[in-house]
């Protein structure tokens, strides 16, 4: 029996990268999935590629129009039982050349997205028992870099989301998790596709290589799973150690060797 048999799920961002890993991971599993993106034409060859358990539906996800539309897809396969808030945008800049419209591009589809899923998945999910949302935050959500203010403040949102989505629901038998990844070897991590970025910035990091879509995916397939029917308002890292620290040239417990000809210390 797979993990997810008997489940119909949303995935929002499913036209490629995380999104696509999930879904693809998640119908492989038994669910029934709706892949929600607003690229149309990669969203439908996904779709077809796994086949008759996957449907994908055009998903703005900060309207809530479009929500209502992925529901009600989600109801045609079944009943509604798990949702993946993955869609997110990323526009680096720093804080006095971001303007209001920017800031705002970013907050209303990485936060007003997520709200408005939770929002929308609620019902139908009370109406069948119980189910779980996994909501993809960052470790951006936990700290900030430069020239993230708007992702990062997106993220933090999420996190606090989260956790009253979680205190609210849980009597409904609705559990809400987040998920807080790393760097991702992804379109938006790594739009150029330059080798230099799946190595070089984790140099120091106790896993030291960027992670990958599917990785990611498993977390989300854990907290999705009946598996994890304890667990709500929980932060998930999957970040090959970033938040855990810094390996320290020079300080005893590695071998460590500067490969890249810089040292950030």
């Amino acid at each position: 029996m797979g993990r997810l048999d008997g489940k119909v799920a949303i995935i929002t961002g499913a036209a490629r990268g995380q999104g696509e890993a999930e879904a693809r991971l998640f119908a492989s599993e038994g669910a029934k999935v709706v892949l929600g993106d607003v690229l149309d034409d990669a969203g439908e060859q996904v779709a077809a590629s796994i086949g008759e358990s996957a449907r994908y539906v055009h998903l703005d996800v900060s309207r809530e129009a479009d929500w209502a539309a992925a529901v009600e897809a989600a109801g045609g396969m079944g009943p509604l039982k798990v949702l993946v808030n993955n869609a997110a945008i990323l526009r680096p800049a720093a804080i006095e050349d971001t303007t209001l419209e920017e800031y705002m591009e970013v907050i209303n589809v990485n936060q007003v997205g997520t709200f408005l899923g939770m929002k929308a998945a609620m019902a139908p999910m009370k109406a069948a028992g119980g189910g779980a949302i996994v909501n993809i935050s960052s470790i951006d959500g936990q700290q900030s870099k430069n020239g993230l203010i708007s992702y990062s403040a997106s993220k933090f949102a999420i996190r606090g989301m989260t956790k009253t989505a979680a205190i609210e629901w849980g009597r409904f038998g609705i559990r809400v998790n987040s998920i807080h990844p790393g760097g991702v070897n992804t379109p938006m991590g790594n739009p150029t596709n330059d080798p230099r970025a799946e190595k070089e910035p984790y140099i120091y990091q106790a896993i030291n290589r960027v992670g990958e879509p599917i990785e990611i995916a498993y977390a989300a397939l854990f907290l999705a799973s009946d598996e994890a029917s304890y667990i709500t308002g929980a932060e998930v890292n999957v970040d090959g150690g970033w938040r855990a620290g810094a390996v320290t040239p020079g300080l005893p417990g590695t071998d460590f060797v500067v490969e890249y000809g810089y040292d950030p210390n």
